[in-house]
């Protein structure tokens, strides 16, 4: 039995980390998963999602909620992603993260980056989230479940999920919004070479929602898409030339 198990996972690689990371980063919403208290029953309920510079979900939750009870008083939660399409929807990949829930401290360094980032994917959450009973909570993952489609399962750990490394995370974080700011600004152009050449997406008007050291967030109202770097970044001063790059890349190919 342990054997026709283990048949079943398969060897996690690179097209499987990119599959799980791209869940990770164009998830809108997902399926929470708490402990209920008193009863050890599990709670699920629906919640907005972004993700953090190291591609940590972020959560923006009533404290009112019950979710937001279980997870201040049992830190241990899942979070289902990954949007159905057309046909059977067990067809489409999901992934499940086991993750240890974090509230945010308003004030904090970490919450402002938070914040930013949550409101930029979700704009129109800008309705609430500075009302007093709303908190952000981040997600730490500590691992995954990833199921690609029919017979496509897989077993990640943490290091599969976030970036590690501190240094560019904290550089990305000081010049983030205004690299956003300018390149949906001025560059809308390029953008559209990134929706179109490297996401093959549809329609004008794509915008940049965050960077990371692997790649960049775009989204077109409801719409999200995912564009990877071709190698991540090692320090935020490479972010320009990565981004000048790739727009003379798809321009090219187009």
């Amino acid at each position: 039995m342990a054997d026709r198990k283990k048949d079943v996972i398969r060897e996690t690689d690179a097209e499987a980390i990119r599959l799980a990371k791209t869940l990770i980063r164009s998830a809108r919403f997902g399926a929470l998963a708490v402990i209920e208290p008193g009863t050890g029953s599990p709670l699920a309920s629906r919640v907005g999602v972004a993700t953090d510079l190291d591609g940590a979900p972020l959560i923006l939750v009533s404290m009112l909620s019950a979710h937001t009870g279980a997870i201040l008083a049992d830190p241990r939660c899942s979070l289902l992603v990954g949007e159905p399409g057309k046909g059977d929807p067990l067809a489409h990949p999901r992934l499940t993260l086991v993750c240890r829930a974090a509230r945010l401290e308003r004030g904090s360094g970490e919450h402002a980056r938070a914040d930013r980032r949550y409101l930029n994917r979700n704009p129109k959450a800008k309705l609430y989230a500075g009302l007093g009973d709303f908190s952000i909570f981040r997600l730490e993952p500590e691992r995954a479940s990833l199921n690609g489609g029919f017979g496509k399962a897989y077993l990640l750990e943490r290091a599969d999920l976030v970036t590690t490394a501190p240094i560019v995370v904290e550089e990305l974080a000081a010049g983030e919004q205004s690299a956003l700011d300018h390149m949906n600004a001025d560059h809308s152009d390029a953008i559209a070479v990134y929706a179109r050449h490297f996401a093959k997406a549809v329609g004008d008007g794509w915008v940049v929602t965050g960077f990371d050291a692997d790649g960049m967030d775009l989204a077109l109202g409801d719409d999200v898409c995912r564009v990877f770097f071709p190698e991540p970044l090692r320090t935020a001063r490479e972010l320009r030339h990565v981004l000048v790059d790739m727009a003379k890349t798809g321009r090219v190919a187009d």
